[in-house]
């Protein structure tokens, strides 16, 4: 399920990002992504992770065009490069581009991925990695996202 809130994020972000008018119309989005095949559940996850991430100034999501720090991204090292494949890299700058993940995640989730070992880390491992990072950060217990629960709807 978590892998699907991260898609829903990309979705979401994308959508404010190409029409900054969508930021005012979020039922509507929701309503797109219940046809799309989402449930309440996981629709009512991502945004609720997302007013979460941005409760500061969500003003910054709508701004936000690219990566925040000074246009830097990741290089990976060579046995970084044999053990994930372009496609997981990929995947993972344009989750930091739109602002869903920031440095230090990548760089952890990076790191589980090496430890991973065995064959290469492909899209759909690396969007695990990803939901496992955003939804259940180091030294938080599992369980603490009330949001996350399969039985629960947050309205």
């Amino acid at each position: 399920m978590n892998e699907r809130v991260v898609e829903i994020l990309v979705y979401i972000v994308n959508e404010i990002r190409d029409n900054k008018q969508a930021a005012t119309k979020l039922d509507l989005l929701s309503r797109d992504l219940l046809q799309r095949g989402y449930t309440e559940n996981e629709i009512s996850s991502a945004f609720s992770w997302l007013f979460d991430r941005y409760k500061a100034d969500f003003e910054e999501l709508i701004r936000n065009e690219g990566p925040t720090v000074d246009g830097s991204f990741r290089i990976l090292h060579d046995l970084e490069r044999m053990a994930i494949m372009p496609s997981a890299h990929g995947y993972l700058l344009q989750l930091r581009a739109l602002g869903i993940l920031n440095d230090a995640e990548i760089e952890l989730i990076i790191e589980r991925a090496m430890m991973m070992g065995g064959s290469r880390i492909d899209e759909n491992e690396i969007k695990s990695l990803v939901a496992s990072t955003l939804f259940y950060p180091p030294g938080m217990p599992e369980g603490s996202f009330l949001f996350l629960e399969l039985s629960k709807v947050i309205h």
